[in-house]
């Protein structure tokens, strides 16, 4: 319990005074430091909250957010709770055959409605037809540009399935007319992945209709190790796999990334928080005389170890609550921030090229931000503890001695 007295000694001790400037400065400084620490490490934070949701969405927007492949019967029923809607599909890889030039490609195969219900086949970025017909392909932005290819043109596709002829087994080989090119917002995806029919895939690929798999499209994807654990207790004898587990590495990577730059800039707080040491030493120094007089006439030690802690945690806590707001300010509008430094220096701040991102991406975490307050202040009460004990333990005879 703080009692009055220990209130307004507090206070009387954090105004300033002339004979005070070097220990306002120390101050002042471990205050600032605190504040762009724990600002710095929001905004951060938020950057990279808001980069790994927006690699979701553009995960989640080309690929199915589960898919179950049954080892050896035909899939027989189809999962409802949560589900925006279930596609029966199939998949081979083929080379693409174009005059001198080359490419592999994995071909997913879709029914024509099935295709039109596709978020990659209804964003802004896609051209040409939907109408995903027999020897017809839709094919990627990267891929159309290294091959010189554009919607009309036609395309030879050779299967790795060969057919029998009088020389000996030949690879097969058919022709598409590309009817759309999509942009799935990722180069990699855009580039080795191509839509054919499901019928045309399965007479190419010679695939029976039972081998067809089914890939679901789940309301809130995010939350999908929940609804793996779901899909796997429902079908037990089928092999079930997520846009998480094709992505486990990037992910991982992500998130070991995350948490090491939260322990790098981490330092940034404690650095500016031992500067408090620092500053209430001095304090103890400078105060030494008003120590002995306050123990002379009966405020206790405990008293004394309150006031110079409290000291600390002002300051360290108020510099917190100050670079919440910074940080959480920054972080809503870092988007018009970078628009703005682009236009008065005249550069490129986060090019769209190299990031796929049309705008700097930005997402807050209220966890994260009461993670980062709750370390800035239990390191402001660490290091505010030493200083305090050592002022509560002075001697009082000895304070007086030479005053």
């Amino acid at each position: 319990m703080i009692t009055q007295l220990e209130k307004e000694i507090t206070l009387r001790f954090l105004k300033s005074r002339k004979q005070d400037s070097f220990l306002n400065i120390i101050s002042i400084f471990s205050f600032i430091g605190i504040t762009l620490g724990v600002s710095v490490l929001i905004i951060v934070m938020s950057v990279m909250n808001g980069f790994r949701s927006e690699l979701i969405n553009k995960i989640i927007g080309f690929n199915a957010h589960a898919v179950i492949k049954s080892y050896d019967k035909p899939i027989d029923k189809m999962y409802q709770p949560n589900v925006t809607k279930n596609i029966l599909s199939n998949d081979g890889e083929g080379i693409i055959l174009n005059k001198n030039k080359t490419k592999g490609v994995l071909l997913k195969g879709y029914l024509e409605k099935n295709f039109k219900e596709l978020e990659i086949a209804n964003n802004k970025n896609f051209f040409g037809s939907v109408n995903l017909i027999n020897n017809s392909i839709s094919i990627g932005k990267e891929l159309s540009f290294n091959l010189n290819l554009n919607i009309g043109d036609q395309i030879t596709i050779m299967s790795p399935i060969g057919i029998k002829t009088i020389v000996g087994s030949l690879p097969k080989q058919k022709k598409f007319k590309i009817i759309s090119i999509f942009d799935s917002g990722l180069a990699d995806f855009n580039e080795n992945v191509a839509f054919i029919n499901l019928r045309t895939l399965e007479i190419f690929f010679d695939k029976k209709k039972d081998q067809r798999f089914l890939e679901i499209y789940f309301k809130n994807p995010k939350h999908i190790e929940i609804h793996k654990k779901r899909l796997d207790e429902l079908f037990p004898e089928s092999f079930v796999y997520t846009w998480a587990d094709l992505n486990k590495s990037l992910f991982s990577a992500l998130r070991v990334e995350r948490n090491v730059m939260f322990i790098i800039l981490s330092l940034i707080i404690i650095v500016a928080a031992f500067n408090i040491i620092s500053g209430l030493t001095i304090l103890v120094k400078n105060k030494t005389r008003d120590i002995g007089i306050l123990k002379s006439i009966g405020v206790q030690n405990s008293s004394i170890k309150k006031i110079f802690f409290m000291i600390g945690l002002i300051i360290g806590s108020s510099a917190t609550l100050f670079g919440v707001f910074i940080g959480t300010l920054f972080s809503i509008y870092i988007e018009n921030i970078r628009s703005f430094i682009s236009s008065i220096f005249d550069i490129s701040l986060f090019p769209e090229e190299i990031y796929f991102l049309s705008k700097m991406p930005s997402e807050i975490d209220p966890q994260s931000i009461f993670l980062i307050s709750l370390c800035s202040i239990l390191v402001t009460i660490i290091v505010s503890i030493f200083p305090a004990s050592r002022a509560s333990s002075l001697d009082t005879i000895k304070t007086l001695k030479y005053e």
